[in-house]
């Protein structure tokens, strides 16, 4: 009885600081779960309730919270330096280490690495090295989409009421539909880039089709735009493949990545080949992109040793069976009307937006974390780490299923 009392009054405790002094950054209610600790795919709040994380933070933890291998990565590392200059001015073991691994597993290319620290920095570094390429202006990208919240990043953002309170933004920037093969003919020899999701997350888990994917990377080559592919969400695995354009075959000139890259830390990344990333040093007065903290030496070890469990734990060749095992639970519950995207970045569609919303908050009264696109409400987030097990699959989507029912009932 007292360790309830004491642990309700520790809540109380943290729910007045958090209103005190972070800030927030969205109009809707925040979930105030108050995280105590984590371990593999579950997170346990300061009441000691548990929960199923079955978005992996938001597609962060592609091998779960705090494995094993990155534990040990970051224990390690902590003994030998942390920060020891700004990125691309010393000699550091951590980052060759990932970069010649991470290049491993790309096509030739790209081969060429900028280390960062979140995705929307590896967007920015992205538009830059391409204006240095071909000195256009215009950039192209698609309707609902998301690539970020920074200036530039936000600037592509494919939802007109959100990017108008910023305004001016980024001059010379126009939207195209997502999946249009038509409007791919208004990238002309004017376009400077064209940045692209290939499963676009915020617009509701949407797939870039082969034969769009393919046309586009034609157009580009055709009227010399960068081809700029965003897999933020879906790199590291999460698709199935290493990453997401892989299933097309149509390579980009550019390849933004983070989130699921580091294992749980912070970490982002733009890769190309060399020929374009010599242009950061060649193509301007000082510099071409900078960053003090990127491939800090933690994030990078910790990046590398999830790169290592993907890659030699048959991860990736399991994805596919997961995701299949969680459609055929979905296919017994009536109220999903579509199950949308691929391997373990999914998206439930429900009949309306307070249904689905309902829907996720039930969820969490019940145990399980999902959560809603940025830009599709009638939608409920699946991208669980990819080493769940059958058996915890079982019990997310039973809770799920019951947090359905308790809605639509």
């Amino acid at each position: 009885m007292e360790n309830e009392r004491n642990a309700g009054s520790l809540h109380d405790k943290h729910r007045h600081l958090f209103k005190r002094y972070i800030a927030q950054a969205s109009e809707y209610p925040p979930f105030t779960l108050d995280a105590a600790r984590a371990e593999g795919v579950y997170l346990w709040d300061t009441d000691g309730k548990r929960y199923i994380d079955f978005i992996s933070s938001i597609c962060v933890n592609n091998i779960g919270h705090r494995h094993p291998a990155v534990m040990r990565a970051l224990e390690a590392q902590m003994q030998r330096y942390l920060h020891v200059m700004v990125y691309g001015e010393f000699i550091q073991q951590p980052q060759l280490d990932l970069a010649e691994a991470l290049c491993a597993v790309l096509p030739p290319q790209l081969q060429k690495v900028f280390f960062l620290n979140s995705g929307s920095e590896a967007i920015e570094g992205a538009i830059k090295l391409a204006r240095l390429k071909n000195h256009r202006s215009e950039i192209i990208s698609f309707a609902h989409s998301y690539h970020g919240s920074t200036t530039g990043a936000m600037s592509l953002l494919g939802e007109e009421a959100i990017r108008s309170v910023f305004k001016p933004l980024l001059p010379e920037h126009r939207q195209l539909p997502y999946n249009d093969l038509a409007a791919l003919s208004q990238i002309t020899d004017k376009t400077c880039c064209v940045v692209a999701e290939v499963i676009q997350s915020g617009g509701g888990v949407v797939e870039g089709t082969d034969a769009f994917l393919q046309a586009l990377r034609r157009r580009c080559d055709e009227t010399g735009a960068l081809l700029i592919y965003d897999e933020i969400q879906t790199g590291f695995g999460r698709s199935g493949q290493w990453f997401a354009f892989e299933k097309s075959g149509a390579v980009p000139d550019v390849l933004c990545m983070a989130k699921g890259m580091g294992g749980g830390m912070p970490i982002g990344a733009f890769v190309a080949s060399e020929e374009l990333m010599e242009l950061l040093n060649n193509e301007h007065p000082l510099l071409g992109h900078a960053s003090t903290f990127g491939g800090h030496p933690l994030s990078c070890v910790a990046a590398l040793a999830s790169l290592q469990v993907i890659a030699s734990d048959g991860v990736l060749p399991q994805v596919r069976a997961k995701e299949q095992r969680i459609r055929e639970h979905i296919a017994q519950i009536p109220a999903v009307e579509e199950l949308r995207g691929r391997g373990l970045f999914l998206g439930a569609k429900m009949k309306d937006a307070a249904t689905a919303q309902q829907v996720v908050e039930h969820c969490l009264q019940n145990g399980l974390i999902v959560f809603w696109p940025l830009f599709n409400k009638e939608v409920v987030d699946f991208t669980p780490p990819l080493t769940i097990t059958n058996d915890e699959i079982d019990e997310a989507m039973a809770i799920f299923r019951r947090s359905v029912e308790e809605v639509c009932a």
